[in-house]
């Protein structure tokens, strides 16, 4: 038996004292309808549905084991992370949280089994969609104005091309968009993610060029490329792409089952 199956074991409870808060029970059914009436009940059960996928897969796959070494390594990178390097913090913080050192353990040794299980479903497919959609991928920095007018705009791009007035000066004194106040500067956003007017325009731009005006849904936007960042299979995004798709994945075991939600 490891570690979580004794904490599990352990804290096994009735139906009817689900929670207490002093004296006062709070049941599994009176629970389940207070994150019905805040709308929380379908995503709890999604986890609880996908967690169970997941358990049960971990049980058909007794050969995905974690190294013991990178077991530790994660407890390791979970304290510094943490700020729990120094001596008795982290025994503390365990103490805070009712938990073992044991079953701490066992938690991340879970989740780094978890970690392959996903690997192992989603590479090939995560892979395949990067290099289809590399270019929507894509970030590029800009800077914009926005305004109401159509004419204003036409007379903002020419004054930035005449160079009468910078960009900056004029996002300050013209733009109706909160970044404004950073001298149009939107920061770095994902190709796909732009409005296709927009984003057909920025095709083949430069850094310094400008774009437009382009009127979208009523306004026009004069944009200036100041950057391209190039999309990478990492970070960030791979961690993005792997949850998208292993969800997916969590979703598709789940179909033609039928699941009830049983309350007495």
């Amino acid at each position: 038996m490891t570690a979580l199956d004794r904490e599990y074991h352990q804290t096994i409870v009735s139906s009817d004292n689900f929670i207490t808060i002093d004296d006062s029970a709070i049941s599994l059914k009176k629970a389940i309808s207070y994150l019905n009436a805040t709308g929380d009940l379908p995503n709890f059960i999604q986890r609880i549905l996908h967690r169970h996928v997941l358990e049960q897969h971990l049980q058909d796959r007794p050969d995905v084991q974690a190294d013991p070494q990178q077991v530790e390594q994660a407890v390791v990178n979970f304290r510094v992370q943490n700020r729990l390097s120094e001596p008795g913090q982290f025994e503390q913080w365990l103490k805070s949280q009712n938990l073992t050192y044991e079953v701490f353990r066992d938690r991340a040794e879970a989740s780094l089994r978890a970690e392959k299980i996903k690997q192992e479903v989603v590479s090939e497919k995560v892979q395949a969609y990067f290099n289809e959609n590399k270019e929507q991928l894509d970030r590029v920095v800009l800077s914009r104005i926005v305004v109401l007018a159509g004419a204003l705009a036409d007379d903002i791009r020419k004054q930035v091309e005449a160079r009468t007035a910078t960009f900056e000066s004029l996002a300050k004194q013209h733009s109706v968009t909160n970044d404004s106040n950073l001298n149009g500067l939107m920061g770095a956003i994902q190709l796909g993610q732009l409005p296709p007017p927009i984003r057909e325009q920025l095709r083949g731009r430069d850094p310094g060029n400008l774009v437009g005006p382009v009127e979208v849904e009523g306004r026009y936007t004069l944009l200036r490329v100041e950057q391209w960042l190039p999309a990478v299979l990492e970070g960030n995004l791979k961690r993005q792409l792997d949850e998208r798709f292993f969800t997916q994945w969590l979703q598709e075991q789940l179909q033609n089952k039928q699941i009830k939600l049983n309350i007495d």
